[in-house]
């Protein structure tokens, strides 16, 4: 589990770890079935040693006063500001990309429609230059064959953009 996915699903409230599972679950859908929960707990425990997390006892529940509350930090804050803010490379993880668009507009943090423009951008980048350096490589050359899975892995990435835009484009608009 990557931490600043895990920070960014606090980004909107101080949350038990069982509470992150469920929202990781709810916006993974099957995939996030397969998660592991001591997982969650172990980057919990480590991104509040490095300070990107507060965690205090639960108030809330008196059977369970071992249950711990996690909130960002101003530093996990900022580590999320950063995580949004960059384009995954070399191509995107598609489901901590979906988390990241998710994050971000759950919390306010960044308009999830901005950050599939920013990737776009530097996919398309990306395809522009493999495409040059594919039509530069002999036919016969074994680069050739790399250059265009590079090239279709791209386009591919690119199509999953556009379907990206038309959810959240329906989101915003309400449909």
């Amino acid at each position: 589990m990557q931490q600043e996915v895990l920070l960014a699903m606090l980004a909107k409230e101080p949350s038990h770890g069982y509470q992150l599972r469920a929202r990781l679950r709810d916006a993974l859908g099957p995939l996030g079935d397969a998660m592991n929960a001591g997982q969650v707990y172990v980057t919990l425990t480590r991104l509040e040693k490095a300070g990107l997390l507060a965690v205090e006892k639960s108030a809330d529940d008196t059977d369970r006063s071992d249950r711990k509350v996690y909130a960002l930090t101003p530093d996990g804050q900022q580590r999320v500001a950063e995580w949004i803010a960059e384009v995954s490379r070399p191509r995107p993880d598609l489901a901590e990309f979906h988390l990241k668009l998710i994050a971000a507009a759950s919390a306010g943090l960044a308009d999830p429609l901005t950050i599939v423009d920013t990737q776009r951008r530097e996919l398309l980048r990306r395809l522009r230059d493999a495409q040059r350096a594919a039509m530069a490589e002999p036919d016969r050359s074994n680069a050739a064959l790399l250059l265009e899975g590079i090239v279709l892995r791209l386009q591919a990435d690119l199509r999953w953009l556009e379907a990206c835009e038309k959810k959240w484009t329906h989101r915003r608009s309400g449909s």
